[in-house]
């Protein structure tokens, strides 16, 4: 039987700290793009809610028209992009630090993953669809539809204090 030369087991200790040490860094940039991702969408976010909509309160109507033709739109591109690659490596974050194999691993982290996905299904189900209406880019009722898109984002707002909190207070190791 005998046992394993001395350099075949040091190069699987190499290989062995070199993959936990690959683990890390992917683990860091993933992590690190996925707050980058999170400020892109939570700030646009917060822009709708608390600039863009007062604004357009007040607005004169040839302002707000250009507003909504030149503007809005590029802003609803940033946010609804922010949300997809915020919710995806959120995804790729759970995976990696294992709370998917146990879901009782890190309750608080769930909490915020339940808040995030529910926050990323209304941008992607509620919010630009009915706001392709409002943008005259689909046809429909704009006033029904502003309405609904304004409910499912004020709801975002509503649910990203928890979600934030959660996500700071699971202990990501």
């Amino acid at each position: 039987k005998g046992s394993a030369p001395f350099f075949m087991y040091n190069n699987s200790q190499v290989f062995l700290q070199q993959q936990r040490e690959m683990t890390i860094i992917l683990e860091f940039i993933f992590r690190w793009a996925h707050v980058l991702f999170g400020i892109v969408w939570i700030g646009m976010l917060y822009y709708f809610n608390f600039v863009q909509t007062e604004y357009f309160k007040e607005a004169e109507a040839g302002a707000k028209a250009d507003a909504l033709k030149k503007l809005a739109p590029r802003a609803l591109w940033w946010f609804r992009w922010g949300a997809m690659f915020t919710f995806l490596t959120g995804l790729i974050l759970l995976h990696q630090i294992g709370v998917t194999t146990e879901m009782m691993a890190r309750p608080v982290i769930w909490i915020g993953a339940l808040a995030g996905t529910f926050m990323f299904l209304n941008v992607w189900l509620i919010i630009w669809p009915n706001q392709q209406v409002v943008l005259g880019l689909k046809p429909g009722d704009g006033p029904s539809s502003a309405a609904k898109a304004g409910l499912a984002s004020r709801s975002n707002t509503l649910l990203s204090g928890p979600m934030l909190f959660s996500m700071l207070a699971s202990n990501p190791t």
